[in-house]
């Protein structure tokens, strides 16, 4: 009987560690709000217009060495432009901040929620001006020990968010003052362990 009570006690344990590893290693990376960056591309009917949003704040979870999610935060008082320079920057900046388009004095920031990745197809909500909507995109996804990279792009119709300054959808006769109803955003993200100091 004592034989049979320390070997159901030795199973139990046994059990017990098998399960502990199949749990996996988890781990929360801290993203790199220098090293990281959203740009994008605006188009019209005579152009285009390129530039960046500075990442708030950030945070990548990562399990048995694959991503499982992440929260971006984008500090939209940060966005600019590359492709002018002087007043003209100036003045496109500041119609990007209005109520035309981001409305940043009452949503000073967007962010990106990761709700499940699949054969590197990310599938997310990007929430801007309050109002969320699921997207999904591919990307290059990396996880090297502590430290995750991740690239990739998607193309954001921003008449879901309430930006409908010179779309097609709701204004006739714009003419060649069109905007395309889609931008697109790419990003360029790392993460790191959290500093312990």
């Amino acid at each position: 009987m004592k034989k049979l009570t320390m070997f159901l006690v030795a199973l139990v344990i046994a059990t017990a560690a098998l399960a502990g590893q199949g749990k996996g290693e988890k781990s929360t990376l801290e993203v790199d709000t220098k090293g990281s960056k959203v740009y994008w591309t605006a188009a019209k009917v005579t152009g285009e217009h390129t530039g960046y949003v500075a990442i708030e704040s950030g945070e990548v979870h990562v399990e048995d060495n694959a991503i499982v999610g992440a929260h971006v935060k984008m500090d939209m008082s940060s966005i600019q432009c590359t492709d002018l320079e002087g007043e003209w920057k100036d003045k496109l900046v500041g119609h990007l901040k209005s109520d035309d388009f981001f409305s940043v004095e009452k949503h000073p920031s967007a962010s990106f929620s990761i709700t499940s990745i699949k054969d590197n197809k990310v599938v997310g909500e990007l929430t801007i001006k309050g109002i969320s909507h699921e997207i999904s995109f591919p990307a290059d996804l990396t996880v090297e020990g502590s430290m995750v990279k991740a690239a990739g792009s998607v193309s954001v119709d921003r008449t879901l968010y309430d930006i409908r300054y010179r779309s097609g959808k709701f204004f006739s006769d714009l003419g060649d003052r069109m905007i395309d109803d889609k931008f697109e955003i790419r990003f360029e993200l790392l993460a790191k362990a959290q500093s312990t100091l």
